[in-house]
């Protein structure tokens, strides 16, 4: 009989503030086999997003690892929402903050948004412009993952080793699979233009 445990549900808790340490236990990053779960958690926590936010919200969407079927991840669920103006964040900030999110990192020149914690479940909410390239280059790495076993695979299989490292910042992992992510979005955007082709 299998010994593994079911994947645990990200985290009830106090918004973290110490962006270096983020999803990092005694220096390694945690990457669990995909839970039915995460797609559950995200629409409850879109609706909320939705009717605190109505008409400012312009999309909501599950975007990264535990969007994508089958994917292994750290069990954080990453939220995308577009807005008008992210800098223009009285528009939108207060309203989160009700529903227990908190700014984790500023708009900076990382796409030009801003990253916020919840303080329900453990999930980053970005915050973007809508039409900006990092909205689309979100979703569209998320589709080509959900429709391309290999390409999961292989991403899979780098997150699991960089996982068996240790790490002093969340960063250095990120940094880490940098290589992988822009190979993949290559790849994603030949296979878009692909699929355009034959639709």
């Amino acid at each position: 009989m299998s010994t593994l445990k079911s994947p645990s549900l990200p985290s009830r808790g106090a918004a973290r503030t110490d962006s270096h340490q983020h999803n990092l236990v005694n220096g390694r990053v945690t990457i669990a086999a995909h839970d039915p779960k995460w797609p559950y958690l995200f629409r409850q926590e879109a609706d909320r997003i939705r009717q605190t936010l109505g008409d400012r919200a312009l999309s909501v969407e599950h975007v990264g690892s535990t969007a994508v079927p089958g994917m292994d991840a750290k069990p954080c669920i990453d939220i995308q929402v577009a807005v008008a103006d992210p800098t223009d964040e009285s528009a939108y900030l207060p309203s989160l903050a009700q529903l227990g999110y908190s700014v984790f990192i500023p708009v900076t020149d990382w796409d030009e948004h801003l990253l916020l914690k919840g303080s329900r479940v453990n999930v980053n909410l970005h915050v973007f412009a809508h039409g900006s390239e990092g909205l689309v280059r979100a979703r569209l790495l998320r589709d080509y993952l959900t429709a391309d076993a290999g390409a999961r695979l292989r991403y899979a299989a780098v997150k699991h080793d960089l996982s068996a490292r240790e790490w002093s910042r969340i960063h250095d992992y990120l940094d880490a699979k940098s290589g992988i992510v822009t190979e993949l979005l290559a790849e994603a955007h030949t296979w878009r233009a692909a699929t355009q082709a034959v639709n």
